[in-house]
């Protein structure tokens, strides 16, 4: 199988900077063109970059060697990183009764059943992850075409339907990172903010890599993880070499 790339936007990052800002054109002059970066040295540049006026957030991205127009070949997941995303992750818990006070207990911002699901259904979206009791769910699946698209959909693969919803909310909050493959073939994630040391980015990176080579499907075929990028938020990408996942990932 012909190994596919990332869509353009990620990989000729010299076409991109024509139409982007000084700074972003001051970034992509920092990245060697043609070059796979060792995820050290990747790290190492995307902390000489210009910084812009907010605090950027790191992120990997893969494009995997399956086919996600086939349910067998789906890949989903999360991983705890070890040194936290750096953001205040705000969550909401579709719960009743002892869950729903475990859950306020643990620091979710929002928790109730009914009245959550029509705020929802009324456009309340202002939150970053959900988790939902196993009970919850049948009432949950209304709001499927809501929260589905914007990748907060609770489910049990990846620890969001359960009745422990407060050890739910301490592990979301912690730093846990939900991935799904998206209709091109590649998934995404928060690996930090750039402000971490860069040996704090790095053991964020490699659980995600891990992570991600644990979600290989059983009839995934070749070569898994075709390509990963390291980039942050308003600034160039920059391509990884194989080694970083190729003796984990075939």
């Amino acid at each position: 199988m012909a190994v596919r790339q990332f869509p353009t936007e990620l990989q000729n990052t010299t076409k991109m900077a024509k139409h982007r800002s000084k700074r972003y054109k001051q970034a992509v002059a920092l990245v060697q063109v043609g070059k796979n970066y060792s995820l050290t040295d990747a790290i190492s540049t995307v902390k000489t970059f210009p910084a812009p006026k907010f605090t950027p957030t790191v992120t990997l991205s893969f494009h995997l060697g399956v086919d996600p127009r086939k349910s067998d070949q789906m890949v989903r997941g999360s991983v705890s990183l070890p040194h936290g995303t750096g953001r205040n992750v705000r969550v909401v818990v579709f719960a009743q009764g002892a869950a729903a006070e475990a859950a306020i207990a643990a620091g979710a911002e929002h928790v109730g059943y009914e009245d959550l699901i029509k705020r929802v259904q009324d456009g309340f979206t202002d939150f970053d992850s959900a988790i939902a009791t196993p009970d919850a769910m049948a009432e949950v699946r209304k709001i499927a075409r809501v929260l589905g698209p914007r990748g907060l959909m609770p489910n049990p693969k990846t620890g969001t339907v359960t009745d422990d919803t407060a050890k739910a909310v301490r592990e979301v909050k912690a730093g846990r990172v939900d991935f799904k493959l998206d209709k091109n073939g590649n998934v995404s994630g928060s690996i930090g903010k750039a402000s971490f040391e860069p040996s704090q980015l790095e053991e964020n990176a490699r659980a995600f890599v891990d992570s991600v080579v644990r979600a290989k499907p059983a009839s995934a075929k070749g070569n898994y993880i075709q390509a990963v990028t390291l980039a942050a938020s308003m600034l160039p990408g920059i391509p990884l070499e194989a080694s970083t996942y190729s003796k984990t990932s075939a």
